[in-house]
């Protein structure tokens, strides 16, 4: 009621004013919040010693930001970090928190996210691809799921990081593939959005996460579409703003999380609609016994034959089969005015402090609400589709990997170009 009531606030403000003061409320500080993500990436405070296990995450949540706000950093901080991230990669494949420390698939997204945000060919070629693949390897449980780390949890997030990376560079093939989208499937609850393990709650994050690696593995038919879709779209509350579970308060970082779940799912409407059929529910009762069919109707002991790479790129250039499946307007009425801050950087809600993640997710957030709802026909966003100035329009991304679509691309044509052979033995 609290959080409510703040926000409430807010909007009242907003509604009450004449519109020369709205159309300054409404608008992205972006110079602002420039400022704030790279003065963090040449000076953390003594403070941030707790985040020492995750300084590739601080470098994609800053580089990233930066992107989206179409920031360029200057050749010498590019070329600091990709030393730096040199540095976090361990010999035997993998990056770690730090110098030094134990590879982990969650800082090994991070990085080479942000060597893909980078983007320039010292940036790209300093990934260990062929290390990468066989720390992979030795990541992957007999379940068909990731663990995090040698010895670490195995969950979906474990999952979605390495597929994530696996498909970026270029890497992903019928060994890493094997199992996983069961493993996924294992996990979607009775509420219809995707848990961190079989049995638990589901969560914003992990869902995007499932649906996500599902679409990268062409296997997302083994997920309940229409119930996925309804748990993410209730969870958009009053504040207009995403909460992360059911009962939750809302947080800015879920603008991300939910909101990318939800434009994933505007371009899989022609499966919605085929398991909203009656005779559909018996197939997606029976995922959990057997491999299934993938969404391209091939079984899954022909996946060695797929190519990959090819599904996340063809994705992104599909266009939506359906208009905004949330109300993207309103959430971008909850970023700019209930998570900017006035110094620069933004945060969960009114009455928190701004960080470098939350700053980096609700851009992301704020880029996905306002590309939602274009169609072929359109070059760039309508009006319509965003509220404030139009300065306010970022950089689109590629939503299935979190990296601005210009990058994306450039990436994909880098590793298709400088491709190496993997040796592939059947199982």
């Amino acid at each position: 009621m609290k959080v409510e009531g703040r926000i409430a606030d807010i909007y009242r403000v907003l509604f009450e004013a004449p519109p020369s003061t709205k159309s300054v409320m409404l608008e992205l500080w972006r110079d602002t919040h420039a400022e704030y993500l790279t003065n963090g990436l040449r000076h953390l405070g003594p403070g941030f010693h707790v985040l020492d296990a995750n300084r590739p995450w601080l470098c994609y949540w800053m580089v990233h930001g930066l992107a989206l706000l179409d920031e360029t950093l200057d050749d010498d901080l590019e070329n600091d970090i990709v030393d730096f991230l040199s540095r976090c990669q361990d010999k035997q494949g993998g990056y770690g928190g730090g110098p030094g420390q134990l590879p982990h698939l969650a800082t090994t997204y991070a990085a080479v996210n942000t060597l893909v945000t980078i983007g320039s060919e010292r940036a790209l070629s300093s990934i260990k691809r062929d290390n990468l693949y066989k720390f992979m390897l030795q990541m992957k449980d007999k379940s068909g799921a990731f663990r995090m780390h040698n010895g670490g949890e195995i969950d979906v997030r474990a999952c979605y990081t390495a597929i994530s990376v696996a498909s970026l560079v270029n890497i992903l093939d019928a060994d890493l593939a094997k199992g996983v989208g069961n493993y996924i499937a294992s996990c979607q609850t009775y509420e219809g959005g995707i848990a961190g393990e079989p049995y638990a709650e589901a969560h914003g994050g992990y869902t995007f996460c499932g649906l996500a690696a599902m679409v990268l593995l062409n296997e997302v038919e083994k997920l309940d579409l229409p119930s996925l879709i309804d748990w993410v779209a209730f969870r958009q509350g009053v504040e207009c703003g995403f909460q992360g579970r059911t009962n939750k308060l809302v947080d800015g970082c879920y603008s991300f999380w939910q909101g990318a779940a939800i434009a994933l799912a505007q371009k899989l409407m022609t499966i919605v609609d085929k398991q909203s059929k009656p005779s559909y529910s018996s197939k997606l009762s029976s995922v959990g016994d057997a491999c299934g069919t993938s969404s391209s109707g091939l079984a899954s002991e022909k996946s060695s034959s797929l190519d990959y790479a090819k599904f996340g790129f063809d994705f992104v250039k599909q266009s939506n089969q359906t208009g905004p499946l949330f109300h993207n307007i309103a959430l971008q009425q909850y970023i700019l005015l209930c998570t900017q801050v006035l110094e620069g950087g933004l945060r969960d809600k009114p009455g928190k402090n701004r960080d470098h993640y939350h700053s980096c997710y609700c851009l992301s957030g704020l880029s996905v609400s306002q590309y939602c709802a274009m169609t072929d026909s359109d070059s760039c966003p309508l009006p319509q589709h965003m509220l404030g100035p139009y300065s306010n329009l970022l950089e689109p991304i590629h939503p299935l990997y979190n990296v601005v679509l210009d990058k994306y691309d450039e990436a994909h044509d880098f590793f298709r170009e400088n491709d190496q052979t993997f040796t592939v033995t059947d199982s």
